[in-house]
């Protein structure tokens, strides 16, 4: 079950943002006993990919907070996104070692899925909402909201590795959370719509 949860709460980060629970799950890996990972999963923990995921990170923290260019970087993200979710997802649930399950550890194709959907819902989620953002406040809230959705991905990361049985609640609000702010940003999008109309 803790297993799951992990693997849940980190792929639903990553649709937030793709680097940030890779970079957690390769640095706890790499410098501490907190997640070991199974043979297959360990080029996650090696220099190159940390070093890649940071560059990808920076520039993410970056270009996401910019009008109109968070939008391609959406684009982009909805392959890369996804992707990580299942490859998080994958690595974590097998190398849990609190759930002593050979299940996961055997089928991590099953993970793989799971992460990849999670981390989908999510992301199309972000990427829906993003658009009225922009056009809602003329520019000016998306780099609020980026912030915004960068810690959520670090805090849901941190929960997921360290207090699994929480990601159940943090999902719940995730799911609340993009739900009322994409509602509230398209009525303040087609209100300010019917305005310039008006005029």
């Amino acid at each position: 079950m803790f297993a799951v949860l992990t693997g849940a709460g980190l792929s639903a980060a990553a649709g937030l943002n793709a680097y940030i629970p890779f970079l957690i799950v390769g640095l706890l890996a790499r410098f501490t006993d907190v997640i070991t990972l199974p043979g297959g999963w360990q080029w996650i923990e090696s220099w190159w990919a940390l070093g890649i995921g940071a560059v990808l990170l920076i520039s993410e923290l970056v270009l996401d907070k910019i009008p109109v260019v968070d939008s391609v970087n959406d684009i982009a993200g909805s392959v890369i996104r996804p992707a990580t979710g299942g490859v998080i997802a994958a690595a974590t649930q097998s190398a849990n070692a609190l759930d002593h399950s050979s299940f996961l550890q055997d089928h991590e194709w099953i993970a793989f899925v799971g992460g990849l959907l999670v981390a989908g819902v999510v992301h199309v989620g972000k990427a829906s909402a993003r658009p009225a953002v922009n056009l809602g406040t003329a520019g000016i809230g998306a780099p609020i909201v980026s912030t915004v959705e960068d810690a959520s991905s670090l805090g849901l990361s941190l929960i997921a590795v360290f207090v699994p049985i929480l990601v159940i609640v943090a999902l719940i609000v995730l799911a609340w959370a993009l739900w009322k702010w994409a509602r509230r940003m398209r009525g303040f999008a087609r209100r300010r719509r019917d305005a310039e109309h008006a005029t």
